[in-house]
């Protein structure tokens, strides 16, 4: 059991080429350029820039005017309670709406068990003509 230290006894040959290679050094390197790659990235802005008001708005002078707009489960549109009859009676009071200079709020209130189809055509609608102020109202019973 003895050790062989130096080169005591007959053999004098060249010791054998290592053969790992030393990770460390590597590993270094590697280390140091990701820093270098962090620091030089530039910072990404996942923001949404908004043009939000300065300062406080007046308090309205007058209750705004509402109009309720229901869809009932089988796609009957009701005009403030009233049945609107067609397409066309519907989009003409939507384009009265649109054509007033200060516009009433369109409460749009769908029943939970009517087609998407029928709620977005409306919506669709109203875009097209020029609704400004609408909203959907009832969005509790889809919960």
């Amino acid at each position: 059991m003895g050790m062989n230290v130096g080169s005591s006894g007959a053999k004098s040959a060249d010791p054998e080429p290592m053969m790992e290679m030393n990770m460390t050094p590597l590993i270094d390197v590697m280390l140091v350029l990701i820093i270098m790659m962090i620091i030089t990235i530039p910072k990404q802005n996942h923001s949404v820039n908004l043009n939000m008001p300065v300062g406080t708005p007046p308090p309205p002078t007058k209750e705004p005017v509402v109009i309720t707009i229901d869809v009932d489960f089988d796609g009957t549109i009701l005009w403030d309670n009233t049945p609107v009859p067609d397409r066309a009676t519907l989009e003409a009071k939507l384009a009265n709406v649109a054509a007033q200079a200060d516009q009433p709020e369109v409460h749009l209130r769908p029943n939970k068990l009517v087609e998407y189809k029928v709620v977005a055509s409306v919506m669709a609608a109203a875009q097209r003509l020029g609704v400004t102020k609408i909203g959907m109202v009832g969005n509790e019973q889809f919960q």
